[in-house]
């Protein structure tokens, strides 16, 4: 704890009064003191004690307030006698005087200090050290990071990629299979087309046209609109809404060899939408029309009476 000027004062203070009562017993003392200096005994003597003589511990002690003394009884007024003052110690304004020196202020122990200065600076290099250690490390889990996280990007592209082409591949498979069963499919259907068209020529020419009919004959004519219907029914897919039996009216414009070149339903047509339509597309698909065998009954508008039949 620090010793300040008020302690100072105040230890100051208390001895004054410690020699003043030593004074002031001295004095009490010299008025009875008895006539005798056998009887009384030898007098009560005192050392006057420089402050600055004694120990640090004997200082702080007097630094404490000490306990109040009791008072002394008040003596009874003793007779009045001429008593030579005594002097006082020529030392002893002097020391009351003489203030006592200011404690030296503690200082701070400077190997505390150069330790908690200097060991910032011996380890900085060190602390560095793994600091820089420790940042190439996290550098390099970081860069392996990426680079595991970039390798597994591209192998799931790869996997996107791949799978993306097997898909295409399959999807050009089946459009190539599909494509040659309809080749197929329709070939099938032109050659039952032309194998009808052919009886149906064969069956034309046999058949002699009778006079007066302008070279014409009907049954030649009848063959040509059988041919023509058995030409659209191998190439009709005949939709559920249309019953078996039911006739169209077909409205077929065409030029010399069986060349469609516009196919209408009547609007007396009874067929649905998807009827009709199935029926124009069926005469779309069947040409060339029959032609061959039939020149003399062939006309570029024919209006053919078509019978919803399966094939």
């Amino acid at each position: 704890m620090r010793e300040t000027r008020a302690d100072t004062v105040l230890a100051v203070a208390i001895a004054v009064l410690l020699h003043g009562a030593l004074l002031l017993l001295l004095v009490i003392g010299s008025w009875f003191r008895p006539p005798s200096s056998a009887a009384a005994g030898e007098p009560i003597s005192a050392d006057v004690v420089d402050l600055n003589a004694l120990s640090a511990r004997t200082r702080a002690a007097l630094r404490v307030d000490p306990e109040p003394l009791p008072e002394p009884p008040v003596p009874p007024e003793p007779v009045e006698e001429s008593v030579p003052e005594e002097p006082l110690p020529a030392a002893l304004p002097e020391e009351v005087a003489e203030p006592q020196p200011k404690p030296q202020e503690q200082l701070p122990d400077p190997d505390k200090v150069d330790r908690q200065e200097v060991k910032p600076d011996a380890t900085s290099a060190e602390v560095a050290a793994r600091e820089q250690e420790a940042k190439r490390r996290q550098a390099q889990v970081d860069l392996t990071e990426r680079e595991r996280q970039q390798q597994a990007e591209q192998r799931a592209k790869n996997e996107m990629q791949r799978q993306r082409e097997q898909q295409l591949e399959d999807i050009r498979r089946q459009r190539a299979q599909a494509q040659r069963e309809a080749e197929l499919a329709q070939a099938k259907l032109q050659q039952l087309a032309d194998a009808r068209a052919r009886q149906a020529s064969t069956a034309a020419s046999n058949a002699s046209p009778p006079p007066g009919q302008g070279g014409q004959s009907p049954d030649l004519l009848a063959a040509y609109q059988q041919a023509l219907q058995q030409a659209i029914l191998a190439n009709w897919n005949r939709p559920d809404s249309v019953p078996l039996g039911q006739r169209c009216k077909i409205v077929i414009r065409q030029i010399a060899g069986g060349q469609v070149i516009d196919a209408q339903v009547d609007p007396s047509c009874p067929y649905d939408e998807p009827g009709r339509r199935s029926v124009e597309r069926a005469v779309l698909l069947a040409q060339p029309l029959p032609y061959r065998g039939f020149e003399s009954v062939f006309s570029r508008t024919v209006i053919l009476n078509f019978r919803a039949e399966d094939p």
